[in-house]
């Protein structure tokens, strides 16, 4: 962004970036491709859909399967892309600062509360500890000043260990754990026609992001330039933590624990996109799905009849592709 750029107010700055072109031919055949892949997930398991009740099964799980896994594909992603805009960081998404483990114990605590909670319960407590947990995190780098941004994610997976192991103490004492452990599996395999409908809500949350798009960039310039650009730099990061917390939240509820998602796909879109959200937002949607589609294929077919737990595969790649980041640019780290 040029000096001249940062002059402009941010209204300016929206309709510049509103003139930028977002669907283009690579777009719509990356679009086909995922849709390809939903394809190929609706058709990958054991059951035999030409049995007597093949078609019902179709669409009682297969479907809602499918559906799930890219609204909560592109829910994660999103997710990712606003922390690392707010925070500055791209080591940074719900995994990696403690943002799912804190919707992990709310869940655990409605389940102390209500020992049988409507989903729509459970949602609303993952979600209000999700934002918790967000600002908690959004807190310490604006009181502690860290020289390197490696730290950030480093101080994140520690207070997210250390909520983990007060829902571990909170499950065990009120003989829970079992609940605790069908979260930590973040699978697929239990979701059903009733059980995903919520995942909706990422459409909603999508075209939200959508319209602050511009605004998060020049948050993500920081806050002195954002405030110098007219930006109400508070509130704006406030309605980013809600966003996080809510895409967080519902999928925390209705899926499980699915990790290092938004670490991976805003890092690789930025690789050959830039950093412009408005632009990169359907690159990041699409290869949200398309690698969480891709996995929970991998999970369901390696030991078939038996089935991996997608969170596994998503951890395993996760944790590959972030020492890749760390190993490829080492300058990015002391930034």
């Amino acid at each position: 962004m040029t000096q001249t750029q940062l002059h402009k107010s941010p209204g300016t700055l929206t309709q510049g970036s509103s003139r930028q072109k977002i669907i283009s031919i690579p777009l719509i055949l990356f679009a086909l491709f995922v849709l390809a892949l939903g394809i190929i997930s609706l058709f990958t398991g054991v059951y035999d859909l030409s049995a007597e009740n093949g078609k019902e099964m179709f669409f009682i799980t297969r479907v809602p399967r499918m559906v799930s896994l890219m609204l909560t594909g592109a829910a994660m992603a999103l997710s990712g892309l606003v922390m690392q805009l707010i925070t500055q960081n791209r080591f940074v998404e719900p995994t990696t600062t403690g943002t799912i483990e804190w919707a992990g114990l709310g869940l655990i605590l409605v389940y102390v509360l209500v020992p049988t909670p409507s989903m729509l319960l459970r949602m609303f407590g993952a979600i209000v500890f999700a934002f918790i947990g967000t600002i908690v995190f959004f807190m310490l780098p604006r009181r502690i000043e860290f020289k390197l941004s490696l730290i950030v994610p480093i101080i994140g997976i520690m207070l997210g260990s250390v909520i983990s192991a007060v829902s571990t103490f909170v499950g065990l004492f009120f003989q829970m754990s079992q609940s605790l452990e069908v979260w930590f599996a973040g699978s697929f395999a239990p979701i059903q026609i009733g059980q995903y409908e919520f995942l909706w809500f990422i459409i909603l949350i999508t075209l939200a992001i959508f319209f602050l798009a511009d605004r998060l960039t020049v948050a993500g310039l920081g806050e002195d330039v954002a405030v110098n650009l007219g930006l109400n730099y508070k509130r704006i990061t406030l309605f980013g933590t809600a966003l996080i917390a809510l895409a967080t939240g519902v999928v925390a509820a209705v899926v499980g624990y699915i990790p290092f998602l938004g670490l991976i796909v805003p890092n690789i879109v930025s690789k050959f996109r830039g950093d412009n959200l408005r632009s990169n937002l359907p690159w990041v949607w699409f290869s949200g799905m398309a690698i969480i589609t891709l996995c929970d294929i991998f999970a369901r077919t390696i030991i078939m009849p038996f089935e991996v737990p997608v969170s596994l595969v998503l951890g395993t790649v996760g944790a590959v592709i972030f020492i890749y980041l760390l190993m490829k640019d080492p300058k990015a780290v002391s930034k």
